[in-house]
């Protein structure tokens, strides 16, 4: 695997389109975009994005006046059992704009800023979709898993056999963090967003998570 470090050298080099060269400049101190995508289904080569919602922190602080939210129009067909869990129906994206024509608002909403996201993977390959045929490139930012940051702060210490649980209820439950409801976009964002903030503080405070014996 190609360090990230050299993967993203090269693509400030390949950029297909100048105007865009702030996404390799850093972002405000201490500020990282928290964002989260619904699709139409679980395909990155099939599926597209039919909502997607961020927000900034700085610091501990979450800037929620500070916001970016849109709704696509999909050109892939809804999968009914993705439509199950989002609960958006076809007519309700109808009126929205192709993804093709959100996607340059959403890379100037983050900029250069780090992007955090819970199973973030699947989301950032969803928003390259769009990202490499505009910029001939993968978004550069830095990524910060939360899953990973959680995993971090409550098994990174457990001995072999452990029984893990990375599930966004159960973080969410063991971080003592209100539950909006979940697979909107908007609340999504909000609630990693808090698992970030809280995370962050039990990091800097040297504090881990308690576990049950088995």
């Amino acid at each position: 695997m190609i360090p990230r470090r050299i993967k993203r050298l090269f693509h400030q080099m390949s950029l297909g389109d100048q105007s865009y060269r702030f996404l390799f400049e850093p972002g405000p101190a201490d500020e990282v975009v928290v964002f989260d995508c619904e699709t139409t289904g679980l395909s990155v080569a099939q599926d597209d994005i039919i909502a997607i919602a961020a927000v900034k922190v700085r610091g501990n602080r979450i800037l929620a006046s500070e916001r970016f939210e849109a709704v696509a129009r999909p050109d892939a067909k809804m999968n009914p059992e993705a439509i199950k869990v989002h609960r958006l129906l076809e007519r309700d994206v109808e009126a929205g704009r192709r993804f093709m024509q959100i996607i340059p608002d959403f890379l100037h909403f983050v900029g250069g800023r780090p992007l955090v996201g819970y199973y973030l993977e699947f989301d950032v390959a969803m928003v390259d979709k769009y990202v490499k045929p505009l910029l001939g490139i993968e978004l550069p930012n830095e990524r910060i898993e939360i899953s990973a940051l959680y995993y971090d702060r409550k098994y990174g210490n457990a001995p072999a056999g452990t029984h893990v649980d990375l599930s966004f209820a159960h973080i969410l439950r063991d971080l003592g963090l209100p539950a909006l409801e979940q697979h909107d976009a908007l609340n999504d964002a909000i609630m990693t967003a808090e698992m970030y903030v809280a995370l962050r503080d039990l990091k800097a405070r040297g504090v881990r998570i308690s576990r049950e014996r088995d």
